[in-house]
């Protein structure tokens, strides 16, 4: 697949993707911006999730790995299911109770100001972080298909790819996201749905015959329950796909203000009732196309693995010029949903929490709000645009580990926050909080450095949102306030 043809396909799939933004966001005002003037149909909110759940990082990273760990991410796909019906039915109808523009003005209500800071702060982080994580391979993909080639530098890709987040969300936000991802739902799941009529096809394979070359291969195996020790161990991708969801959905100013821009509280369930079932079948396509891939990658002699498995066979020349642009599309059509998203939700939390706008004897009148907001929104993306730069000096591991990795620090604090709220009446001192929130992660990463020499060769993995989450509510059960 040569660079033209890249370019070409970059170039049109953006100014489609433009073109839906500014027409979505063209009479945006703040509420808007914020959460959609809350008049969106719940159908159309649906299928714009379906496609924000699955990031740049699930279509790369999700084929390479059923190489080393089979189906087994679909053990923690099951839990992410679970996860969902509990936000839907425990978190949405209290959030659209409260009438929230932010999720983090809970904790201030709940237990001061001082814990509505925190949740916000960490969230922050955790957004930046894991939103620039995924960024960053596309970025990785771009500079290998087409900055290399021309002999560009990577400041410059990073830099042209930030901008242009920046320029579909600047007018619309939640508005603009969720027209624009409904257009990334359909592209995505039109890519990987004909990445493999083509794979198959070049392996001739019928349709029945692709289903029994898949389950005979030795990379489908889904449930792991012989060994605890195993990161792919049951019981802790599902448990651990249950709090992440609930964390990194049902506690994500990102991943709520799309449901929180539904009409009632019944329109959002029904939203995210659809989109998590469609959501676990679309990442069962994605694992069979990752087997498809390594058959394909052996019959012709390709040595990639890992990340660099798809990017790697879909742009060769074994296959037709058409899997290449598939796999540009939905690259993109994945990426771009996730980074875009971030990027309007972290405007937005800054802009409410942190600055103090969700505050009524703080509140700017409507054109300073406004003002406010567009420099946030700058400010927002140079800092993406610095962090992805940062993890192209550091990158030595897998994005999908990474991604879940920073998970189980960043958000385990929000999701002990969160639960001691709800679970319990009991009131804390608010002041100590943020002490609380930072020694929960410190403690789990001592955990998770010496777990096998304590726990009998033990290694933690993803569950470690669990343990961080549990050390968030042990500590608020130290500062609370005695009767």
């Amino acid at each position: 697949m040569n660079t033209l043809t890249i370019i070409i396909t970059v170039a049109t799939y953006f100014l489609l993707l433009f073109s839906v933004s500014y027409l979505a966001g063209r009479k945006a005002d703040n509420a808007g911006f914020f959460v959609g003037n809350r008049k969106s149909k719940w159908w159309v909110v649906a299928l714009a999730t379906m496609g924000s759940f699955i990031s740049g990082v699930t279509f790369v990273s999700v084929p390479g790995m059923v190489a080393e760990k089979g189906f087994s991410y679909l053990q923690m796909v099951m839990g992410f299911v679970v996860g969902q019906f509990l936000i839907a039915f425990i978190l949405i109808p209290l959030f659209y109770r409260m009438n929230l523009v932010s999720v983090y003005q809970y904790l201030e209500d709940r237990f001061g100001l001082k814990s509505y800071k925190t949740g916000a702060w960490f969230f922050f982080i955790s957004k930046m972080l894991g939103a620039s994580v995924r960024l960053f391979l596309v970025c990785l993909t771009l500079q290998l298909l087409v900055f290399d080639p021309l002999g560009l530098p990577f400041l410059l890709n990073v830099v042209l790819t930030v901008f242009l987040v920046w320029l579909y969300t600047f007018r619309g936000g939640v508005k603009s996201i969720i027209w624009t991802d409904v257009l990334k739902s359909l592209c995505l799941i039109l890519s990987v749905g004909l990445c493999i009529y083509y794979v198959s096809g070049q392996l001739n394979l019928s349709f029945n015959g692709m289903l029994k070359a898949i389950d005979d291969s030795s990379m489908s195996q889904v449930f792991f329950f012989d060994d605890i020790n195993d990161k792919r161990y049951f019981f802790k991708q599902f448990l651990a796909g249950i709090f992440t969801m609930i964390a990194t959905t049902g506690l994500d100013q990102d991943m709520m203000q799309r449901n929180l821009s539904c009409q009632n509280y019944r329109d959002s369930q029904k939203n995210m009732m659809v989109s998590i079932v469609c959501q676990f079948f679309i990442n069962l396509l994605f694992l069979m196309l990752g087997v498809l891939l390594y058959m394909f990658a052996v019959k012709v002699g390709i040595d990639a693995k890992g990340d660099g498995l798809f990017p790697t066979v879909a742009t060769s020349n074994y296959l037709p010029g058409v899997v290449g642009v598939l796999f540009i599309v939905g690259l993109f059509s994945s990426a771009y949903s996730a980074a875009g998203s971030a990027l309007t939700a972290l405007t937005t939390s800054f802009t409410i929490d942190i600055l103090g706008n969700g505050h009524a004897d703080k509140q700017q009148d409507e054109s300073s709000l406004t003002a406010t907001r567009k420099r946030v929104h700058i400010g927002m993306a140079l800092l993406m645009a610095a962090v992805i730069f940062v993890f192209g000096l550091l990158n030595n591991a897998s994005v999908i580990d990474a991604v879940y990795i920073l998970a189980s620090y960043t958000y385990g604090p929000i999701l002990g926050l969160f639960a001691f709220g709800i679970l319990c009446k009991t009131k804390v001192h608010d002041r100590f909080i943020p002490l609380v929130a930072v020694a929960s992660p410190v403690l789990c990463f001592i955990l998770a450095q010496n777990s096998e020499a304590w726990f009998n060769g033990y290694k933690f993995s993803y569950e470690l949102l669990i343990f961080n989450a549990l050390f968030t509510m042990t500590g608020m059960w130290l500062i609370r306030k005695k009767k």
